[in-house]
């Protein structure tokens, strides 16, 4: 609490932040029953006899956390993302009516000064000794660093002489989540995001909600919930809450969002946004809290002119058995290209079969083309598919495409 007051003014000024109060903790002595509270009086001596405290819960003295509430005994901490609350009253401490009173309440944070309260509001036409205005307001920290709550007070005395005054109270807001992010590229045109969300608070806190709010550009699911399990049951568990300094990860899958007019996803070039995380927790008395993430953005892998996706290609093969894969060619890059293909085989126990030089034909800006492969598997074991070679006619340029699967050989014996 905050009290400011100056002789020469009629009106006194009280600041109070208004939080959520508190579970009272003991500390619990634990005893044996050979010990000397237990042999007292006829054994009949209890715990609570020798350590009385109004804050322990019956039948549970040994539990550290008590059943009754306690007030804040200081201002407390405020994070990013929570509701600052605090209650303002100005009270006539003098014998005089006083008339016009007007209150106003700014927050002036590094960037911004905001208006909480008393803009633009007419003023309490007068005060009786002893009355007061009082006034909760609230605002949702959206900054960190150190924020100034400016209270400003005007008044006219009795004899008409316009008076005024206002007071300080500095804050810090800190940091109640470290979030970083990692992205996996899949083969398949998907992006993987890992989010990684630390509590670093000093209390616990429940996760009420972490989604992704993808981009125009991307489609999200959520990875974070149990395939045919209960409604709403998480990969997490029944617990929902973080302790500090503890960590969970968080995955999404994205997928870009198909031409008009087309089943294909763009190529997707440079940096893209893929959205925002949208963090919903609440701390250990029910305070509410919420943070939104900043554009996160991608830096898409280059594919060079041509890129290749294996759309089709078996788990396990049979030694000494021809099986066939399935590839995507799509153009990456603005002109038209006239592609040859060119098998080259390796001596990591595939072989390719067919015709090796074929012309697959001409493949404009931003199309492709579907092309099946057979292969021949010679050595058991688990086998990389390399050796494809893609020559553009016009420019006479190569592009080489190595270990773009992994299929496992087995000997009949092993599969029989």
């Amino acid at each position: 609490m905050e009290v400011s007051r100056e002789k020469e003014h009629l009106l006194s000024l009280k600041v109070m932040r208004l939080t959520k109060s508190s579970f009272i903790t003991n500390v619990p002595i634990l005893c044996e029953k050979r010990d000397v509270p237990f042999h007292g009086s006829g054994g009949e001596c209890t715990l609570q006899d020798v350590y009385p405290s109004v804050g322990t819960t019956p039948k549970m003295e040994s539990f550290a956390v008590g059943e009754i509430l306690m007030l804040p005994q200081n201002f407390g901490s405020i994070y990013l993302g929570e509701t600052f609350s605090c209650y303002i009253s100005v009270h006539n401490d003098s014998n005089h009516l006083v008339k016009e009173i007007l209150v106003k309440t700014d927050l002036q944070t590094s960037s911004q000064r905001l208006t909480l309260s008393g803009g633009g509001t007419p003023a309490k036409p007068e005060l009786t000794p002893e009355g007061c205005i009082d006034e909760v307001i609230h605002h949702e920290v959206k900054e960190l660093g150190t924020h100034i709550l400016v209270c400003a007070v005007s008044y006219a005395t009795p004899s008409g002489e316009n008076m005024y005054f206002r007071k300080f109270f500095k804050f810090q807001v800190l940091k109640p989540l470290d979030v970083k992010t990692k992205f996996y590229n899949a083969e398949s045109d998907e992006v993987y995001l890992e989010a990684q969300i630390k509590n670093i608070t000093q209390s616990p806190m429940v996760m009420e909600k972490v989604s992704l709010e993808p981009s125009n550009e991307y489609t999200c699911r959520e990875l974070n919930h149990v395939e045919g399990g209960k409604t709403g049951e998480t990969t997490f568990g029944k617990f929902t809450y973080l302790n500090p300094m503890d960590t969970r990860q968080y995955l999404y899958c994205l997928k870009a969002k198909p031409l008009p007019g087309s089943n294909r996803p763009p190529i997707i070039k440079g940096v893209s946004n893929i959205g925002k995380l949208d963090i919903v927790w609440k701390t250990n008395m029910g305070e509410k809290g919420r943070l939104q993430t900043s554009q996160l953005q991608r830096m898409a892998p280059g594919y060079g002119d041509v890129k290749l996706n294996v759309t089709q290609v078996p788990d396990s093969a049979p030694v000494e058995k021809p099986f066939n894969i399935k590839c995507r060619f799509t153009s990456c890059c603005e002109r038209t290209m006239d592609l040859k293909l060119v098998l080259n085989n390796s001596s990591n126990g595939l072989y390719w079969l067919g015709v090796s030089g074929r012309e697959l034909g001409k493949l404009g800006p931003g199309a492709c083309m579907e092309v099946e492969l057979t292969l021949l598997a010679g050595t058991p074991g688990l086998q990389n598919i390399s050796g494809l070679r893609l020559t553009d006619t016009y420019l006479k340029r190569t592009y080489e495409h190595d270990d773009i699967a992994q299929i496992f050989v087995y000997s009949q014996e092993e599969g029989a």
